[in-house]
């Protein structure tokens, strides 16, 4: 399943297998939240270096329903990509977009954002779901505190997500790969309670869950080095939502093997681009008579073919074309900042790699500036 091909330090490289094929770690998992990958087809995730995908429970859930997925052969065959998928439980879009929500000892009842149905959702059902949809990598159902909960509430909720994770690893399918997900808040004791617990369970990954929620760079990754020494070396580790490519070449050094996040797709819609100068919002001025490339270091279809002028004429005036070649850049950019980062620890200079790619984006956080 999981195989460690080159460890530094922390710093590691390996293989993960599914029944859809084996993916090379660290890697990032593009979103694909309702069975799409907004703005580009599924072959087109292939050719900029896509080898899985992350769709979300909770979405496809409310529509069109698993039922209709299984009916057409799964998820897989539904959307037409052919490589491995890992939906998440749905918990934390329950906690986020429902519009009221009552939390159980049992699970969660919820009102759909979408038409106010009341849903009741639990661990087995969770589950069930994701065996329904046939993903290669089912999450288990927790519960995510905000990162400013007090701490008898992160407590209780952690024993909840606790015995979720008992029961969910009990309903799950044996078709696939079942990760647990560490929780605590912003508390190291309780990071450490929660991954220990979930060790004692035993799961095919573990994920940390609760983090880039609004807290600092700082407080989240002092949680990450404060979870990791409790995670099985032997398991994949999968950092959730996160995050900037400064955020992932920080947390590869701790140790991290995978990543998604909504932000290369998402930020493309608002014109915010990651390069590797640092970030380009393409709306400003400076760019609308500017011949050059996005970025002269990339290679996609984007930057090969077109100007930043006609990048922001297409972004100016609304055009679906903008959007998704936008997109595609994005989204190949972080593919291949994976690919540069296995690259650099298979041949022992991540650190040279992380070092010399910070200095040339300017030190940046990639979330504010314009080059």
């Amino acid at each position: 399943m999981f195989k460690l091909l080159k460890t530094s330090g922390q710093v590691r490289r390996g293989v993960l297998k599914t029944a859809h094929g084996t993916i090379q770690t660290p890697f990032f998992m593009p979103i694909a939240t309702a069975g799409a990958l907004k703005g580009l087809l599924p072959s087109e995730a292939r050719e900029l270096g896509a080898e899985i995908l992350l769709a979300n429970t909770y979405h496809l859930h409310l529509r069109p329903g698993e039922e209709l997925i299984k009916k057409a052969g799964g998820l897989h065959k539904f959307m037409s990509w052919d490589g491995p998928i890992l939906t998440d439980s749905g918990g934390y879009q329950v906690f986020s977009l429902a519009k009221i929500r009552k939390l159980k000892e049992d699970g969660v009842e919820f009102q759909s954002h979408l038409d106010g149905k009341t849903i009741f959702l639990t661990p087995e059902k969770a589950m069930q779901i994701q065996a329904k949809l046939g993903s290669d990598i089912h999450m288990v159902l927790d519960e995510c505190p905000a990162a400013d909960a007090k701490r008898d509430y992160v407590e209780k909720s952690l024993a909840l997500t606790t015995e979720w994770a008992r029961r969910s690893k009990k309903a799950a399918s044996k078709k696939s790969l079942v990760f647990g997900i560490v929780q605590g808040g912003m508390h190291a004791d309780l990071r450490k309670r929660s991954a220990e617990e979930l060790r004692g369970i035993g799961f095919d990954g573990y994920a940390i869950g609760g983090l880039s929620v609004g807290e600092p760079q700082k407080t989240m990754l002092k949680m990450i080095d404060t979870t990791l020494p409790h995670l099985p070396v032997d398991k994949p580790r999968y950092l959730m939502g996160v995050g900037t490519p400064q955020d992932i070449l920080e947390a590869v050094e701790r140790g991290i093997d995978m990543f998604d996040c909504v932000l290369p797709t998402r930020n493309a819609r608002h014109g915010h681009l990651f390069t590797s100068r640092g970030v380009v919002r393409i709306k400003n001025e400076a760019h609308a008579k500017s011949l050059k490339p996005l970025d002269p270091d990339c290679a996609c279809y984007t930057c090969q073919h077109f100007t930043r002028a006609y990048l922001r004429h297409l972004f100016m005036s609304n055009e679906l074309l903008g959007l998704r070649l936008l997109t595609l850049h994005n989204v190949a950019f972080y593919l291949n900042l994976m690919k540069e980062i296995r690259q650099a620890i298979k041949s022992n200079r991540f650190q040279v790699f992380k070092n010399s790619f910070l200095r040339t984006a300017g030190e940046t956080d990639f979330r504010s500036g314009d080059v």
